[in-house]
């Protein structure tokens, strides 16, 4: 094996988590893939620090929301963001991710998310048909770090989730340095990118749940390969 990589895990193990059984097996096939070595820490959320989080190459805010400490998540994001650190967030981290970019950078200060908070911009809501435990098919925009990682331009995923983006704010979303890259076939969003961040990317659905299937989860190989680029 010629590197090791450090992972963080940023959420509240519950070990009956469809998603939580399949990021550890996602993270093995990757470093396989890869030739190396990772060491991958859940981090539950009443424990994060920045110190903490410095240490690793890369951190992933995994499904499970709400949090138990929810601004411990929303500093986790930002820090990443504006730290250059790979980021990688699926389902709960992809709504947190929305979120934060939009208070702290479009200076939506009463941005919520309708699961834990009411009043202001409604910028995640109720999704107009549950996702537990659904698949679907997701489209890809050309040339996206998404569809490059894919190598593809849609993909058949799966999800557990009662929330999504609102319609009504997806186009101002775009607008700034966020790029939408994912949709259902409705075109609802469901993954975003910072393009001139080294690796920052959330999704909707749960790339990871392909190692159940035995199959390599293409977001995490290319996390992965983020954070070893930075080393």
């Amino acid at each position: 094996m010629s590197s090791s990589l450090r992972l963080s895990l940023v959420g509240d193990y519950r070990a009956s988590a469809v998603a939580h059984q399949a990021i550890p097996l996602a993270i093995e096939r990757a470093a396989r893939r890869l030739n190396i070595t990772a060491e991958a820490e859940w981090i539950p959320t009443e424990q994060l620090s920045e110190a903490h989080l410095a240490q690793s190459d890369a951190i992933w805010v995994v499904p499970g929301s709400p949090y138990h400490n929810d601004a411990g998540v929303f500093d986790t994001i930002r820090w990443a963001r504006e730290s250059g650190k790979p980021f990688l967030g699926s389902c709960g981290g992809f709504q947190y991710a929305v979120i934060e970019y939009a208070r702290n950078v479009l200076e939506w200060q009463d941005a919520r998310h309708a699961e834990t908070e009411t009043g202001g911009r409604q910028v995640i809501t109720p999704l107009s048909c549950s996702l537990v435990e659904k698949r679907g098919t997701v489209r890809f925009e050309a040339n996206s770090r998404i569809a490059l990682a894919y190598g593809a331009l849609s993909s058949d995923e799966g999800y557990h989730c009662n929330f999504g983006v609102n319609p009504a704010f997806s186009t101002a979303l775009g607008e700034n340095t966020l790029r939408i890259t994912a949709w259902d076939e409705a075109g609802e969003v469901r993954g975003v990118e910072l393009p001139d961040h080294p690796f920052f990317v959330a999704t909707l659905f749960q790339s990871e749940r392909a190692a159940l299937q035995e199959k390599d989860a293409p977001l995490v190989v290319a996390w992965m390969q983020a954070a070893l680029a930075q080393r």
